[in-house]
């Protein structure tokens, strides 16, 4: 089984290890990259972080998450933006290739998605200088429009690439197939966002069917019904050359299960996505 071109997102056995438990979990397993949380690094502290991935040979293909722009008021757009500038010192540490980008959703009270949506270009805008000093390209995720009220009023690619577009260089998109596989535009906008050279990142799960719970009951890929395969030959034609980075939210499943036949499972799975 290869591991070559996988990233484990450590969402992923966040309930199993801390982690300096998860990277050194991954290197005996063979997997080479990862994405952490910053709340995960936190746990441990930011230097033990750096020193346990740099031990162990590890690249690291993200890191979440920035964003949460929006806010009722002035001096909370502010916090938000300050909050923004140690998650891109805390990636540049790390030597993360992205800061992801989890933008936000309606500020407290509000109706209005529109305003929403320019409190995020704003932020990004104000942001972006100290992440280019940084060399710290920022990557928007989209999310299902079932985020639109509290996660990420960003909710298509074609909306990412358009706002990465207002915003220049150094932004980009993550393409969570989770989020953006019910999008009867998807094929054409990763072409573009290909032609546009921003994948920064692309993310793999699966949606079950049902879904027991909107957050944590991500399934494993080729446990629902994502056309994956299909989906990663789009990405794989717009020129990403970047790890594939397998992310799943699981209280009732996976986050259950010894951490050891996790990434097992998501070796396997991985396999069987690329040679279907």
């Amino acid at each position: 089984m290869r591991t070559e071109g996988l990233s484990i997102n450590l969402a992923t056995v966040r309930q199993q290890w801390n982690l300096v438990e998860a990277v050194e979990a991954c290197a005996r397993h063979g997997i080479t990259c990862i994405d952490p949380w910053r709340d995960q690094v936190a746990a441990v502290g930011l230097d033990t972080a750096v020193k346990v991935i740099k031990d162990n040979g590890m690249r690291v293909s993200g890191l979440c998450r920035g964003g949460m722009f929006p806010a009722a008021d002035a001096a909370g757009r502010q916090a938000a933006i300050a909050d923004n500038k140690r998650a891109v010192d805390e990636a540049a540490a790390l030597g993360a290739e992205c800061l992801v980008l989890v933008v936000g959703g309606l500020p407290q009270g509000s109706r209005d998605i529109g305003a929403a949506r320019h409190m995020v270009l704003d932020g990004m805008a104000a942001l972006l200088p100290h992440a280019r000093a940084s060399k710290m390209p920022l990557a928007i995720e989209p999310l299902h429009p079932m985020y639109a009220g509290d996660r990420a009023c960003v909710n298509t690619l074609k909306q990412a690439l358009d706002m990465a577009g207002q915003l220049g260089g150094d932004v980009g998109v993550a393409i969570d197939a989770y989020h953006v596989w019910w999008d009867p535009e998807l094929e054409t906008q990763i072409a573009r966002a290909g032609a546009e050279k921003r994948i920064l990142g692309y993310h793999i799960c699966d949606w079950l069917v049902p879904t027991r719970d909107l957050l944590l009951d991500r399934g494993m890929p080729g446990d629902g019904v994502i056309d994956l395969p299909r989906i990663s030959g789009w990405i794989e034609k717009a020129g990403y050359k970047g790890h594939t980075e397998i992310e799943i939210f699981s209280a009732q499943d996976w986050w259950t299960r010894p951490g050891d036949e996790v990434l097992k499972t998501c070796i396997e799975r991985y396999n069987d996505t690329f040679a279907a």
